[in-house]
Parts: structure tokens; sequence; C-alpha cells
């Protein structure tokens, strides 16, 4: 009958019994005392509010999973390292950048191919080298007059002097 009345003066007694019943109730009163006890059955609730925050701390964890995400935004600072690892598949378009400086190491590897290109060019070097190969090409151009010609040739000569004298 006086339940009511003295409902104040026996709370505390009474509170663990009717905890449960006025749970909800005073649920938000009370939130920041049990956050860490209820932390883990929420997590995956507040996983999104506090990503920004933790993001930094679980870095290292999901970096494989973002890593194609993140690719080109690091390129430029990854270059150097990964430089090797692509050179054969960069190697034709930064061919004319470098061609300067490995020209020397596939000189031999081309010579070949440039030998006309550059035939004039080292033609008086290399003419001593080649003189026995081309010399029957070459028999008629530098061939001196034989005794028979010299004669006829001589006679000529001879004729047009005594013209011009006369």
């Amino acid at each position: 009958t006086h339940a009511r009345t003295h409902a104040r003066t026996h709370a505390r007694t009474h509170a663990r019994t009717h905890a449960r019943t006025h749970a909800c109730t005073h649920a938000r009163t009370h939130a920041r005392t049990h956050a860490r006890t209820h932390a883990r059955t929420h997590a995956r609730t507040h996983a999104r509010t506090h990503a920004r925050t933790h993001a930094r701390t679980h870095a290292r964890t999901h970096a494989r999973t973002h890593a194609r995400t993140h690719a080109r935004t690091h390129a430029r600072t990854h270059a150097r390292t990964h430089a090797r690892t692509h050179a054969r598949t960069h190697a034709r378009t930064h061919a004319r950048t470098h061609a300067r400086t490995h020209a020397r190491t596939h000189a031999r590897t081309h010579a070949r191919t440039h030998a006309r290109t550059h035939a004039r060019t080292h033609a008086r070097t290399h003419a001593r080298t080649h003189a026995r190969t081309h010399a029957r090409t070459h028999a008629r151009t530098h061939a001196r007059t034989s005794r028979r010609d010299f004669g006829k040739r001589a006679s000529f000569h001879y004729c047009i002097i005594f013209n011009i004298i006369t």
C-alpha cells in the first residue's frame, strides 16, 4: 500500500533488483561508464565513424589491400626503388633519351647496321686496311700508262708542242 510513498527512500536498497528493468532508461546516463566494456560489441557499428581516427594505426595492416588504389599517388616516390624491375618494360620508351649514354656500349652490336652511313667518314682511316681488297677494282683508275701507250701519247704531246712553237 505504501510502496510508492517510500520508493525513493528504499531506491538504493533495491537498485540491483530493478537494474535490468530500468536499464534502457538509464542507458545514455551510464554510456560513458560502460563504454570500454561494450567497445568490442559495438566496434563494427562505429567502425566508419572512427575510421579516420585509426587510419594511421591500421595503415600497415591494410597497405596491400589499398596498394593499387594509391599506386599512381606514390608512383614518383617509389620510382627509383622499382626502376630495375620495370627497366625492360620502359626500355623502348626511353631509348632515344639514353641513346648517347649507351652509344659506346652498343657500338660493336650496331656496327654493320651503320657501316654504309659512316663509310665516307672513315674512308681515309681504313684505306690501307682495305687496299689489297679493292686493288683490282681501282686497278684501271690508278694504272700507269704502259710503255706503248706512253710512246703514242708522247709523240702526240710532242706534235702539239711543236705546233705551238712554230
